[in-house]
């Protein structure tokens, strides 16, 4: 059971897996996927509001932007009717995200990060940025099967 739910984690957060060896995977994720109903995300804005109990004042806590080709572009995090932070998606000629900038509540650069896929288009590798582009991290990802 515990194998079957990190599949279903990992599937779901990440592309299809290739025909072959992790059939299994697959399966997971097409299981997760039919429980979702696909939504259209063309130039889709995502607006979510706050209403504490005893009030009637809904307060914006987060906003998402889509693409006219419904990828992210943008999202915005809200909190004391300011924003908290946003970030920005910028894609690669293959459809991946290849940057994401982080700015502050004043919408000023804050830092970045550069992202690199494996050969199966699953991050291999991120690297954080500071807003004066000296490299603070390197993030490596690892995918562990086990095959029982």
């Amino acid at each position: 059971m515990k194998r079957l739910i990190m599949i279903v984690a990992l599937c779901a957060a990440l592309p299809a897996f290739p025909v072959g060896a992790q059939d299994v995977q697959a399966a997971g994720t097409r299981e997760v996927q039919a429980q979702r109903p696909k939504i259209n995300k063309k130039n889709l804005v995502i607006k979510e509001w706050n209403t504490k109990s005893g009030t009637n004042r809904p307060v914006l806590d987060h906003v998402t932007t889509y693409s006219p080709e419904g990828k992210k572009i943008d999202e915005i995090e809200y909190g004391d009717n300011r924003q908290k932070w946003r970030k920005r998606y910028e894609y690669d000629a293959s459809g991946k995200v290849y940057r994401e900038l982080i700015y502050d509540e004043h919408n000023r650069l804050a830092g970045y990060k550069k992202f690199e896929y494996n050969e199966f288009g699953r991050k291999k590798t991120q690297y954080n940025y500071d807003a004066k582009g000296r490299l603070i991290l390197t993030k490596t990802y690892q995918y562990i099967t086990e095959d029982a």
